[in-house]
């Protein structure tokens, strides 16, 4: 009886130690994906910049369609502000315009207040190419250690990238319809 218990600990302990270093690696995360867009420059950069369109191309509103949500502020200007409430007031939380530069880029910063608190950046760079508008989303958010090993242990980097992917697949079919 002792030996299993001794084996029962020592998985235990690898695990634990294995998925430490694990989360060790995506403490600052940082998830980049692009899109390419047959449209106007400025018809994809608006898209983004007033965010009275994001429920058009927003992931989270796909999967949960009973989320409300606002727009806060002069809409499609730095302090304006984008909140919601789904999955019946368990996900809460903001995203706050920072910085435009017009055509260019896009600067927000997310206040996640539940299902976890996070506080992440999504920034949008647009760039004209031969086949349309380049959107790029740079996606940055630091955790701390627990954080960053529960994210590990349940897969939620995988999820967190085909979410952002998502969303911008979404953003093209939203523009080219």
């Amino acid at each position: 009886m002792k030996k299993v218990f001794l084996a029962i600990v020592i998985v235990l302990v690898a695990f634990i130690g294995f998925g430490l270093f694990q989360a060790s690696k995506i403490q600052n995360l940082q998830i980049v994906k692009s899109v390419i867009i047959k449209g106007s420059q400025k018809e994809v950069f608006d898209m983004v910049r007033y965010l009275n369109n994001f429920p058009k191309w927003s992931p989270f509103l796909a999967e949960d369609p009973s989320q409300k949500y606002e727009v806060k502020g002069i809409d499609g200007t730095v302090g304006a502000s984008y909140h919601w409430v789904g999955n019946g007031g368990e996900d809460v939380g903001h995203q706050t315009i920072m910085q435009i530069d017009t055509l260019n880029f896009i600067g927000m910063k997310c206040d996640i207040q539940k299902p976890f608190a996070a506080q992440p950046t999504f920034d949008y760079s647009f760039k004209q190419t031969p086949n349309g508008i380049e959107v790029t989303q740079d996606f940055k958010l630091q955790s701390g250690l627990v954080d960053s090993f529960f994210m590990w242990a349940f897969g939620a980097v995988k999820e967190m990238e085909n979410t952002n992917q998502k969303g911008l697949e979404l953003m093209k079919k939203a523009v080219e319809k």
